[in-house]
């Protein structure tokens, strides 16, 4: 694994019940946990995990499907990438590691298990931080001919196995590329060695039939939960920060933070980052202090 991270950080692998997680470990302070998203790892958060090290214990993981974790087979049902399962797993890291509460900053199909772990495990999550997302549920339900463009990879995705895995194992650095430039990005974007481990991910055929399923599962038992959830009246009950790339697909298409209050009990708040998707490589300045600012208070 490149060193991505600061020198204070772990590199180290835990066994949950469903199986083997890899994950940085730094810092000192209250728990907080940065869950990544597609299709990369946690070494997404190598430009601001170093600076919240200074005043949290923060774990960051690969999430099961990506990265160093496991990966489980294709199932017909997905259930094993439900985010009900996913956020399981999250939660069950913090419990071996002392945390009965514990925050969260979460980016892409990481904030979609953050918003079910706030769900499912909703005295546990003090503070929640999403970034570039709204609900699951509101996606498909609002989803029209721009989301079918712009989301495209949604669908695809979500294609029986093994298509769009054999589509991607054909030629997985020119898919990279196109999947990652959906706002122009110069050569030079990702870090280097964070590049090294994304692309060591997605040369594995285990990682792309895992992300796949991830998107599966959205498409079908994600989606039965959300409405489960929804009828039920369960909604995120911690303050909830919301952030999005104003160069991206959510400023376009949606009013997040009107959104967003439909579906938590407590107060939302947040707004645009100046970057695109990838707001904590993009902008981390600015991530940063909204992330500080709104752990702290």
């Amino acid at each position: 694994m490149p060193p991505v991270f600061s020198p204070d950080f772990t590199l180290e692998h835990l066994e949950v019940p469903a199986g083997r997680l890899r994950l940085r470990r730094g810092g000192e302070g209250p728990p907080l946990l940065l869950l990544h998203g597609n299709p990369q790892t946690h070494a997404m958060w190598h430009k601001v995990a170093p600076a919240l090290a200074r005043r949290y214990t923060v774990y960051c993981p690969d999430l099961r499907g990506y990265g160093g974790s496991f990966k489980p087979p294709v199932t017909a049902d997905h259930a094993p990438y439900a985010k009900r399962e996913m956020a399981k797993d999250m939660a069950e890291l913090m419990s071996r590691f002392g945390h009965e509460t514990f925050l969260i900053a979460a980016h892409d199909r990481g904030a979609r298990v953050a918003h079910r772990l706030a769900l499912d495990h909703a005295g546990r999550v003090r503070k929640l931080a999403l970034m570039d997302i709204i609900p699951t549920l509101e996606h498909f339900e609002r989803a029209d001919m721009a989301f079918g463009l712009g989301y495209y990879h949604w669908f695809w995705f979500a294609q029986p196995h093994p298509f769009p895995e054999n589509v991607i194992s054909a030629a997985p650095d020119a898919w990279w590329r196109a999947h990652t430039s959906r706002e122009p990005k110069p050569p030079d974007f990702f870090d280097r060695d964070a590049l090294a481990d994304y692309m060591k991910a997605i040369h594995d055929p285990r990682m792309i039939q895992g992300m796949c399923e991830d998107y599966r599962a959205a498409a079908t038992i994600d989606l039965e939960h959300d409405r489960a959830s929804r009828a039920a009246g369960t909604k995120v009950r911690c303050p909830l920060l919301v952030l999005w790339g104003k160069k991206g697909k959510i400023e376009a298409w949606y009013d997040a933070l009107s959104i967003w209050k439909g579906y938590c009990a407590a107060q939302v708040t947040g707004g645009p980052v100046n970057s695109g998707h990838y707001l904590a490589e993009e902008a981390p300045g600015e991530v940063l202090t909204r992330l500080t600012e709104f752990f702290s208070a």
